[in-house]
């Protein structure tokens, strides 16, 4: 039986992968999309993974909008990682499908709570959403499977300050709630991520497959790489969220350790920053599995075969 998933996310370049990647994967089953602000605005992420699921022929997938804003901080995008649409250099077809009427957190609590122990939560933008769902119903940390984050950098440097990634940067505050919900957590840290490396041979590979999927993974990608290359001297473009999205039906390409993770919440420099207490100092029960090792071309070898299948499909 396929494994029902939920996608909690901000489409972002590589957040459109990642649902790409779950429609390529006969494992799992995508009940529903959840997006947030993030990569670009709620609006723009909204359209976006409506455009990114008629793309793929998916368009009977549900999609809710969710938060417009953090908790409490004020809103960060990242046109500059992104594009100013969130798709880099992409120009997909407006979509002509609608997103649902019902608030994303709404439909989180409705759809974990209707069915106990069976959806899996991935979240791989801001936890605005999943935060507001906790407040609202917490019941669902019981009735939840399992939760997925893509967040953090526990010992890999920031991507968006010195200490912080950009997920747990953007929304610190809806971090901080879900860690300390008691929510069945796997999170896969900048540590983990910034190993994969989707490059130029990798995108070569693909464009071999003359399609529609090929082409827009070209484009978008293409915007990436070029960010990754001149800010971080990365040639290539890390693609944290397919990563994470993989641990859904392949677990084994990581290695793991229970921890007790926090993310700061005080002003200055060290807002955002997601950090483990390796020794247990103050003797507390972890909460949440960590990946702190990962076999990147394992990963990445089957992330290309199934968009190389996606794209057969659709050509």
């Amino acid at each position: 039986m396929p494994k029902h998933i939920i996608f909690d996310t901000d489409p972002g370049i590589d957040d459109a992968l990642a649902i790409l990647l779950a429609l390529a994967s006969p494992e799992l089953n995508v009940d529903g999309i959840v997006t947030v602000h993030g990569n670009v605005s709620t609006e723009q992420t909204t359209e976006n993974a409506l455009a990114i699921l008629e793309l793929a022929g998916a368009s009977h997938i549900p999609v809710y909008k969710g938060c417009d804003l953090p908790l409490v901080k004020e809103s960060l995008l990242s046109p500059e990682t992104h594009g100013d649409k969130g798709l880099g250099y992409a120009n997909l077809p407006a979509p002509a499908s609608k997103p649902q009427v019902k608030h994303g957190s709404d439909f989180l609590i409705e759809r974990i709570m209707s069915q106990p122990n069976e959806i899996t939560l991935v979240a791989i933008g801001p936890l605005t959403n999943v935060a507001l769902a906790l407040r609202k119903e917490p019941r669902i940390v019981e009735n939840v499977k399992e939760v997925l984050v893509m967040g953090g950098a526990i010992q890999h440097a920031g991507n968006t300050t010195p200490l912080a990634e950009f997920n747990t940067f953007v929304d610190p505050h809806a971090a901080h709630v879900v860690f300390h919900s008691g929510i069945p957590i796997t999170l896969t840290p900048l540590d983990v991520t910034y190993q994969c490396i989707f490059t130029a041979d990798d995108l070569n590979r693909l464009l071999k497959i003359d399609s529609p999927i090929t082409k827009y993974i070209a484009d978008s990608t293409r915007f990436y790489m070029e960010f990754h290359d001149e800010y971080q001297s990365i040639q290539g473009c890390v693609i944290n969220d397919p990563m994470t999205l993989a641990l859904t039906f392949m677990p084994e390409i990581c290695d793991y350790q229970n921890l007790v993770v926090d993310v700061d919440i005080s002003t200055g420099v060290g807002l955002g920053n997601t950090f483990a207490d390796f020794y247990n100092y103050e003797k507390k029960p972890a909460n949440m599995r960590v990946a702190m090792g990962v076999r990147p071309r394992m990963f990445m070898d089957v992330f290309l075969e199934r968009m190389e299948k996606l794209a057969r499909s659709l050509s």
